[in-house]
């Protein structure tokens, strides 16, 4: 069972809106910088680009971690269906082995009675 401390995928997928949301207001904070009249400011756009890379980055790698998760996610897996079927098919097959050999069986008597 999850603890409480631990996020849930909606959690996090919620905290990458959130980011990404900081993510455009640091791009427009950008272009805001860049379009202004007296010149950019280089420390300021510095900033605001490696904050921007960190978080596209972090960004990724938690969307990679839950596209990852759920791909991992099989409902079904504790479910015996496929080998019940499994099982059915070959003693579906070892009976009609079962009835050729009985045929041939069959057939081999008659030839040595007839012999």
């Amino acid at each position: 069972m999850d603890s409480p401390t631990q996020n849930t995928s909606l959690q996090r997928l919620q905290n990458v809106e959130k980011r990404i949301v900081r993510v455009l207001e640091l791009a427009g904070g950008v272009m805001d910088e860049l379009a202004n009249p007296t010149g950019p400011r280089k420390e300021f756009i510095n900033n605001h680009c490696c904050e921007f890379m960190k978080m596209i980055k972090d960004i990724q790698m938690t969307l990679r971690d839950e596209i990852k998760s759920a791909c991992e996610y099989r409902p079904f897996e504790k479910c015996d269906y496929s080998s019940r079927i499994s099982n059915e098919i070959c003693c579906k097959k070892l009976e009609y082995v079962l009835s050729q050999l009985d045929a041939m069986k069959q057939t081999i008597d008659e030839y040595q009675l007839t012999i």
